[in-house]
């Protein structure tokens, strides 16, 4: 097993379609002891049951500093340690440049920008301490290609953000075998695109992809297998695409 005797603490994990429960539950079967961080409303500690007995779920917001201190200080009480964090709590809002207001603004890049950076300090001093650790922060082909089918302006923003963090903190703290690194799904099919597209747009869209399919929530969960885990010990700073061909570049 790939994550055999490792802790893998994922933000915005309960959501049973999405990314992050999808990641969850493979890491899991692979062996790793799972801790999933998301609001009190989506019930972590029901989805951590979901995947069996040994794993962990906690109430936080990303958003409060405090709330991802009290999440990795919960998950070294219960397992000692934190080899691997999935930054992959975010928002998105379907709007245009000129309808952003200042609240959305906020709202948006808090989640997946500050969250990710909040996220990422509360667990690197236990990575510090071991001398090792992998964080997957999860992006978006948006911010690659500058907008996408759901998110507004100020979502592109927000997930390119994300890059420039990931990759500064991979220049940082590789020295103390840190690897830092992202992920750049193309149009997965989760909750947040049920019911969106009709099919002949969603045919429309898939003629434009070279695999002809829209992903799915496990192939983004495989990817943050791989560099969670050693097959992906020499990879910090890159940005792994998983777009079906989408965006190729």
């Amino acid at each position: 097993m790939l994550l055999k005797d490792k802790v893998a603490l994922i933000t915005g994990g309960a959501g049973i379609n999405g990314l992050g429960f999808a990641t969850a539950r493979e890491m899991a079967a692979q062996g790793a002891r799972v801790v999933i961080m998301d609001l009190e409303r989506a019930e972590p500690q029901a989805a951590a049951v979901r995947l069996g007995e040994g794993h962990l779920g906690v109430v936080g917001d990303v958003t409060d500093k405090n709330a991802c201190i009290a999440a990795a200080a919960a998950t070294i009480a219960a397992f000692g340690r934190i080899d691997v964090l999935i930054n992959n709590a975010g928002i998105t809002q379907p709007v245009k440049t000129l309808d952003i207001t200042g609240a959305d603004y906020d709202r948006i890049l808090d989640v997946s920008l500050r969250g990710t950076l909040y996220m990422s300090q509360a667990v690197l001093p236990a990575m510090r301490g071991a001398q090792g650790g992998s964080i997957v922060c999860i992006s978006s082909v948006s911010a690659q290609r500058g907008g996408g089918i759901f998110g507004g302006p100020h979502y592109s923003a927000a997930k390119a953000g994300v890059l420039g963090l990931a990759r500064a903190m991979a220049r940082e703290f590789g020295i103390e075998g840190i690897r830092v690194n992202c992920i750049t799904p193309g149009l997965i099919e989760t909750d947040i695109t049920q019911g969106k597209l009709s099919p002949d747009r969603k045919k429309e869209i898939e003629d434009t992809i070279p695999l002809a399919r829209l992903g799915q929530a496990k192939d983004v969960a495989g990817a943050c297998v791989f560099l969670a885990s050693d097959l992906a010990a020499y990879c910090t700073g890159i940005t792994l695409d998983v777009n079906g061909g989408m965006l190729i570049h």
